[in-house]
């Protein structure tokens, strides 16, 4: 049993525990999953994600990480973050990533649903961001549903495997939005 944060009808944003390492590193190393990751070509080691579980733990000042649950079975489908918080100018950027087998179910949705709560209501803060690659048709519906709007664009600013080069979309939402 893990504490729960926040809970949806469908998920609940829950403290990340140890165990999860290990299915984050194989989600990591999903190239479906990966493909709209920075670094998609990248190879990550299981020591790699026990340092990343370590620094998040020590840096929780600038980093909030989220476990998502399915809440009909407390199962663990991904994760969520809400990264380099800036108290001072009011502002995170936020970031998720869904196992590929509970891909389509609205987690995702949901998940930044309660990230945006936890962002305006607990952090106080009054705008979160985030980035996604052009082609990532399903991450950009995500952010749309919750209210984001496009706020700019890099051209042309990162590759990705099978697309080549691709814009890099910058959407944002404000608190009074």
């Amino acid at each position: 049993m893990r504490p729960v944060i926040l809970k949806g009808t469908l998920v609940s944003l829950a403290v990340p525990v140890r165990e999860d390492v290990k299915k984050v590193w194989l989600w990591y190393n999903d190239r479906q999953v990966r493909l709209f990751l920075t670094n998609p070509d990248g190879i990550l080691f299981l020591e790699d994600e026990v340092e990343w579980y370590e620094r998040l733990r020590r840096e929780k000042e600038r980093n909030r990480v989220f476990a998502i649950l399915e809440n009909a079975t407390s199962s663990f489908v991904g994760f969520l973050g809400l990264h380099k918080i800036n108290h001072r100018d009011g502002n995170a950027e936020l970031g998720y990533v869904i196992a590929r087998e509970h891909w389509g179910r609205g987690y995702a949705t949901e998940a930044v649903k309660l990230a945006l709560i936890y962002a305006f209501e607990w952090l106080n803060l009054r705008k979160v961001y985030a980035r996604v690659y052009e082609p990532n048709v399903a991450s950009i519906r995500v952010l749309e549903k919750n209210g984001f709007e496009l706020a700019g664009r890099l051209r042309k600013h990162h590759h990705v495997p099978g697309y080549g080069f691709v814009d890099e979309l910058i959407f944002e939402k404000f608190r009074e939005e």
